[in-house]
């Protein structure tokens, strides 16, 4: 599909050996989901969040979230008018088609709540009223691994909100030496343009939206799903919202490919990024030092393809 390389095209400009990494955020961006990207710092991930939000030619905001970030900071908070005699409702930086929420896993608890009303109902609720957020809406959130200095872990809740979670990794050689070599002069960001509208991504997100799955396959996916809660290596699966994402990420793969039907390959495709981050493996999985990629890939392989 030519807008959906020209897309890629733009993005590969700043981010330089991270193919597949780009591809399946895209492809989470088309199924209209949220973005967990986490890894060591300096690799790259708030780089590629910028540079899709230019190549999407989208509005976006973003925060660098630390310690004293508070609620009001993302969502905004309603003041006073002693002229009018009203509250006037000042927008925090959630207002925008693509929100960056930098090293989320820094801030308080509290603070991460103000997330999770956006992140699945796309409004926020401020003194008892209701502001429905712009479409498209989505958040890229980054964050540095569980452990690492200042860090602490998201709740559930929230996790599960994410439609993927990637990790971005060391670049080989020859793309870290690209990457200097393309920095010697100038900021690749600013090379970046928009290749389609904001409404013609709408409507490449309607077209996602109505891939047609068959009966088999809708079937194939819940019993896939299902299959992590009867795992011996998962201590606790995958929820139904995981089904949900297995499927509009699975729609978004086909779409990518000129299809507007699935096939098991589109399943197969998107299940380790949806899937990984909502499963806690068992003691059995930690002795035989399996990873979540590992587990997900034997559940898999014990769920039958259907014959379509």
């Amino acid at each position: 599909m030519e807008e959906f390389n020209n897309i890629i095209h733009e993005v590969k400009k700043a981010v330089n050996g991270k193919d597949n990494a780009i591809i399946i955020t895209l492809l989470a961006l088309l199924a209209g989901g949220n973005i967990l990207l986490e890894d060591i710092p300096g690799v790259g991930k708030t780089t590629m969040a910028i540079a899709f939000s230019k190549a999407l030619g989208l509005s976006y905001g973003r925060v660098q979230f630390s310690p004293d970030t508070l609620p009001s900071d993302i969502t905004g908070f309603a003041v006073y008018n002693k002229e009018t005699g009203t509250m006037r409702f000042n927008k925090g930086a959630i207002f925008c088609n693509l929100f960056l929420a930098d090293e989320l896993n820094r801030t308080s608890s509290r603070t991460q709540a103000a997330l999770l009303e956006a992140m699945e109902e796309r409004q926020v609720t401020i003194e008892g009223k209701s502001y429905a957020l712009e479409r498209p809406f989505s958040v890229i959130a980054t964050q540095n691994p569980v452990g690492a200095s200042g860090t602490q872990m998201l709740p559930d809740s929230q996790t599960d909100r994410f439609m993927i979670k990637l990790s971005m990794g060391y670049p080989q050689e020859d793309a870290e030496l690209a990457m200097l070599l393309n920095r010697s002069a100038e900021n690749p960001l600013d090379n970046i343009i928009p290749v389609i509208s904001k409404q013609r991504f709408l409507e490449l997100q309607n077209e996602v939206n109505n891939v047609f799955i068959n009966e088999k396959l809708a079937q194939y996916m819940v019993q896939l799903v299902a299959a992590t809660r009867n795992s011996e290596l998962i201590k606790r699966g995958a929820s139904p919202r995981a089904t949900l994402s297995l499927a509009q990420m699975a729609k978004a793969s086909a779409f990518a490919s000129n299809r507007d039907y699935l096939v098991p390959k589109d399943i197969s495709n998107v299940l380790l990024p949806t899937l990984c981050h909502r499963i806690i493996l068992s003691g059995t999985a930690d002795s035989r030092r399996m990873t979540p990629e590992q587990v997900l890939t034997a559940v898999m392989r014990g769920v039958p393809q259907p014959r379509i």
